[in-house]
């Protein structure tokens, strides 16, 4: 208890801070591309075209069925030597780019199958109806159909949100200073790990509730207003 008192000093707690501020700026970046990706996806895999239900399918199989670690890996090992190959010239890639480009692509095939369930669940009513009003298909997925879509997946984007802060642990292999690197950190210079993993522990809990329950304040408002 004493060795965690003496921890809790001003610089380590905003180092930590500054760690948690990282960590949580990689999550919104990658829930954001990550929706991107998956309309995109959703898009893909619900449309009438062959072979972009087979794009679509493929990746979301691909990054569903292959660890984000070795995503992040893949980006920051294999994809330098890639370019290297091609344009002769070395390239050093950064931590925190590779970390939220792999995030966001990973966060994109789950959020492909979220978004299409979300639009199969809306009334086929709704699509005849736009239709008859001689609305195109991108006006009709942009103005009727995603807003109703993302109403219905408010809670699973959230758990995806949540996912995506804890995820982003995985960057501390990069050598990237998120909370947990932080941590370790801070841990190697008091030559105590236990303290900074418990501080950083509590601060991954406080972003987590916190998210939980502003989710369900915004729930709770589209609720009222439909």
């Amino acid at each position: 208890m004493s060795a965690l008192v003496n921890f809790m000093t001003t610089d380590n707690l905003l180092f930590l801070l500054q760690g948690a501020g990282k960590s949580l700026l990689l999550a919104a970046c990658a829930l954001f591309f990550g929706l991107i990706f998956g309309i995109l996806g959703a898009a893909a895999k619900i449309s009438k075209h062959r072979i972009l239900r087979i794009i679509g399918n493929i990746y979301v199989e691909l990054i569903r069925g292959t660890p984000m670690l070795l995503q992040i890996l893949f980006l920051y090992i294999a994809f330098p030597v890639m370019m290297r190959s091609f344009t002769g010239q070395r390239f050093i890639p950064d931590p925190y780019i590779c970390g939220a480009v792999a995030m966001s692509i990973n966060s994109g095939a789950y959020s492909t199958e979220l978004i299409r369930s979300g639009i199969n669940g809306v009334d086929k009513g709704q699509w005849e109806a736009c239709k008859v009003l001689g609305l195109s298909y991108g006006q009709t997925m942009k103005l009727v159909i995603l807003p109703q879509a993302f109403k219905r997946i408010i809670p699973p984007i959230v758990s995806e949100f949540i996912t995506l802060i804890k995820d982003s642990s995985l960057i501390s292999v990069l050598g990237a200073t998120e909370l947990l690197y932080s941590a370790q950190i801070l841990g190697a210079n008091t030559f105590n790990l236990i303290p900074p993993l418990l501080m950083s522990a509590v601060l991954y809990l406080i972003m987590t509730l916190a998210t939980s329950y502003l989710a369900r304040r915004v729930e709770r408002r589209f609720a009222i207003s439909d």
